[in-house]
């Protein structure tokens, strides 16, 4: 039985590049004791079979999936009914994760039985690079679902064990594009408690197109999803009023401005540059540099 199951749900993606880097950072890890399923959620014929040669990269790859689309939440769900792991880690078909992060991740749960799921924080990066990072909360609180989700959702892994009480994504059309939010709010609620370690394990890819995948209705669906886990986690008053109507507000703002936003909170101090602080391009060099048939991310770059 491998000790981790990581899982994927996958839904066409046609980029043969973004598709094998986000795989075999996954299949390059130090930490080789686990399965990777992959969930193909009913991708069109040219993208389905990229995914069944990338089925062919590693014996340790068990893709699955349905001819008709079902969503995010439905393909990981899947995926963890298929899972054999003790734990099982996310990734997301368009993201990098270092080399060290399922075994840095492992070795936080294996010592701390309190946490059910741990995540870390994140590099952001496009086509260009590298271009900001997110120290998430260590110790979230009820106060860090104000904002948003206060985890990472692709960076994260999960005790097995707790979806063994009926804790499986919900998918509903409600929690569509807030499948993770819902989730972790729900497990809150559970008793049970997440921590993000303080490392940058993961290289999580946000573009502009990631500013045009929510529609008025999805966000009308989170403002819903908000109110009602605000006020079962008792966080409804004072603030909480105020950011259920946050994804409601953002649908009023310009994508430009509104990248131009994520992008300024999420930028990299220039003290950092230049100190050598930021230190993640050889981590992306060395996390890629075996991923035959694909552009290189050696390119990756610190900017402003």
């Amino acid at each position: 039985m491998p000790e981790i199951s990581v899982i994927m749900g996958v839904y066409n993606q046609f980029n043969r590049e973004v598709l094998l880097t986000a795989v075999k950072s996954v299949l390059n890890q130090s930490f080789t004791d686990f399965e990777f399923i992959i969930y193909d959620d009913g991708s069109y014929p040219e993208a389905a079979e990229l995914l069944k040669e990338v089925e062919q990269l590693d014996k340790r790859i068990l893709l699955i999936g349905h001819t008709e689309n079902h969503g995010l939440a439905f393909s990981l769900n899947a995926c963890i009914h298929r899972a054999r792991g003790k734990y099982i880690a996310r990734m997301d078909a368009d993201d990098i994760s270092y080399p060290d992060r399922l075994q840095r991740q492992k070795d936080f749960l294996d010592k701390n039985k309190e946490f059910s799921w741990v995540g870390c924080n994140i590099e952001v990066f496009d086509d260009g690079g590298i271009w900001g990072r997110r120290q998430m909360p260590e110790r979230p609180q009820e106060s860090d679902y104000l904002k948003y989700s206060p985890y990472a959702h692709p960076t994260v892994m999960y005790r097995a064990e707790i979806f063994d009480s009926n804790h499986d994504y919900a998918a509903s059309k409600e929690t569509l594009r807030c499948e993770d939010y819902e989730i972790f709010m729900r497990f809150r609620q559970a008793g049970l408690r997440g921590a993000n370690l303080q490392e940058y394990l993961f290289c999580y890819r946000e573009d502009m197109s990631s500013y045009k995948k929510r529609t008025f209705t999805h966000r009308i669906n989170e403002a819903r999803c908000r109110y009602r886990n605000f006020k079962s986690m008792g966080i409804l008053f004072p603030k909480g009023w105020l950011y259920i109507l946050r994804p409601i507000a953002a649908s009023l703002v310009p994508d430009r401005m509104l990248a131009w936003m994520k992008r300024r909170e999420s930028s990299i101090p220039e003290k950092d540059v230049t100190d050598g602080v930021v230190g993640n391009e050889r981590k992306a060099e060395l996390c890629i540099s075996n991923t035959a048939g694909c552009e290189p991310i050696n390119r990756l770059r610190c900017s402003q």
